[in-house]
């Protein structure tokens, strides 16, 4: 549980980060489950083909992926205080290893 509130609280906005330019390539991975490598590569190549295509695609999927983060912010976990330790069972457990 401590995992999480940890995680939550270093977490970096991806225009932030230093390995991105605008994270669009990595929120697209994030958003739908996989490796933004495989769509940094084309976007790489087609950057070499047509460089004003590839750049006007990555910042119109930058917009659609700020929209989307905006009408459906990310779900913040539920912060819950430490956990009660029930002392009626934690009296059982003592008699039980003596």
């Amino acid at each position: 549980m401590q995992a999480q509130v940890n995680e939550e609280q270093t977490y970096t906005p991806l225009p932030l980060r230093s390995h991105t330019i605008l994270g669009v390539c990595e929120a697209i991975g994030e958003d739908f489950g996989f490796n933004p490598v495989l769509l940094r590569i084309p976007l790489a190549a087609s950057v070499i083909v047509n460089p004003m295509i590839a750049i006007g695609t990555y910042f119109a999927l930058g917009l659609a992926v700020l929209a989307s983060r905006m009408l459906f912010p990310r779900a913040k976990a539920p912060t819950s205080p430490t956990p009660h330790v029930n002392a009626a069972n934690e009296d059982c457990e003592l008699r039980k290893a003596a």
